[in-house]
């Protein structure tokens, strides 16, 4: 079963990379930037967790939540921070409360938790294959020719998310925003160093993975060296 989430955030950017964060991983993801929208798309959809932004226009995700007419996970994303805020979030039945700015990363494997609790979500690993590369997306585990390659977390969800888009080009100002995150303050050439690392230790491979683009950018594609 392909689990549906529903992330409703008034910031486009928001909606953007967390949508193509849990596309990665498999889910069914609807995106709605006011309540009024997010309201329609579960009542329509019935998604198996919702993702809310507290300051939601036309309807709060504190009104939106109290709408809900079934039980359903939810996670609060927002940048209200205080104490009494994080406390209303609870006492209305959400299962985990996230503040801006946040990593993308730890969103996912948050989401994973609380699904996980809710029963909806096993803990098998996926495992992607190619060649002599195998990528273990639950353990975050790479091997390469037999060989665990000891990657940082960043390194790691940069390999995968170019292998889950095989062939497909991206310039360094989309890795960038789908791996560091919409509010990174870096450049181009954090992309270009942390390529330069994975290449390194994927090296003992007989075939090439990640092939740059030049002038334009990267893309995943196996090839015999």
């Amino acid at each position: 079963m392909t689990l549906k989430i529903l992330v409703a955030d008034d910031e486009p950017a928001v909606c953007e990379v967390v949508k193509l964060y849990l596309e990665q991983e498999g889910f069914i993801v609807y995106t709605a930037e006011d309540g009024n929208l997010a309201l329609a798309i579960e009542t329509k959809e019935l998604p198996d967790l919702l993702i809310l932004d507290v300051m939601l226009p036309k309807l709060s995700g504190w009104e939106l939540c109290k709408m809900i007419k079934r039980s359903v996970p939810v996670i609060f994303l927002t940048a209200k921070s205080a104490e009494v805020d994080k406390m209303t979030g609870f006492s209305l039945g959400a299962d985990d409360y996230i503040t801006k700015p946040f990593s993308p990363r730890e969103l996912v494997a948050r989401i994973k938790a609380v699904l996980r609790r809710s029963g909806l979500l096993q803990q098998n690993g996926t495992l992607l294959h190619f060649t002599e590369l195998s990528i273990n997306t639950e353990a975050q585990r790479v091997e390469c020719n037999e060989q665990v390659a000891p990657l940082s977390p960043t390194e790691f969800d940069l390999l995968l998310f170019l292998a889950r888009h095989p062939q497909l080009l991206f310039s360094r100002e989309q890795l960038l925003t789908n791996i560091w995150g919409y509010d990174f303050d870096g450049d181009d050439r954090t992309v270009d160093a942390t390529i330069k690392r994975l290449r390194h230790k994927l090296n003992n491979a007989n075939y090439n993975y990640i092939h740059t683009v030049w002038g334009k950018g990267y893309k995943f594609q196996v090839t015999p060296k």
